[in-house]
């Protein structure tokens, strides 16, 4: 069993209150989930407006399988919101 994790920072300069951010994030993590069935959460700075951490997990049998669906969550992140995505980190295990 293969678990595949990453964090990502995504800055949305945009948003201007904590309501906007949390319909962005809801937005955001039901399409990935859904599309991937991977998990997905807002993991820190849930208290800034401009700032989403969000966390995605997916547990595979094979690394590079893991590898690719990490790859597609992040392009798919990466189009389908307004925010820049400004830190990335990965691990598997």
């Amino acid at each position: 069993m293969v678990i595949g994790v990453i964090k990502i920072k995504i800055h949305t300069n945009w948003v201007h209150s904590l309501k906007e951010k949390r319909m962005v994030v809801k937005s955001l993590c039901a399409k990935v989930s859904n599309k991937f069935n991977v998990s997905i959460a807002e993991v820190e700075e849930q208290d800034i407006h401009q700032v989403t951490v969000l966390s995605i997990a997916t547990v595979t049998s094979d690394a590079s399988h893991a590898d690719s669906i990490m790859d597609q969550v992040i392009d798919f992140i990466d189009g389908n919101t307004e925010g820049e995505i400004i830190q990335i980190e990965r691990e598997i295990s």
